[in-house]
């Protein structure tokens, strides 16, 4: 077995870890995109309870 010193093997393992992760991005913007709509229906839904004293 070749011996590599420690700065190579932990470039190599930046670099393993930079590739791209597949499908990442895509969940994360529908992650967001699902988590602001809900707060946006949640606000627009519980307005309509707000009470006036007039």
């Amino acid at each position: 077995m070749e011996h590599t010193p420690r700065t190579a093997w932990l470039a190599e393992a930046a670099r393993t870890a930079a590739e791209p992760q597949g499908a990442g991005n895509l969940l994360r913007v529908i992650l967001i995109v699902m988590v602001v709509g809900c707060v946006l229906t949640a606000w627009f839904l519980l307005r309509g309870y707000k009470r006036k004293d007039d």
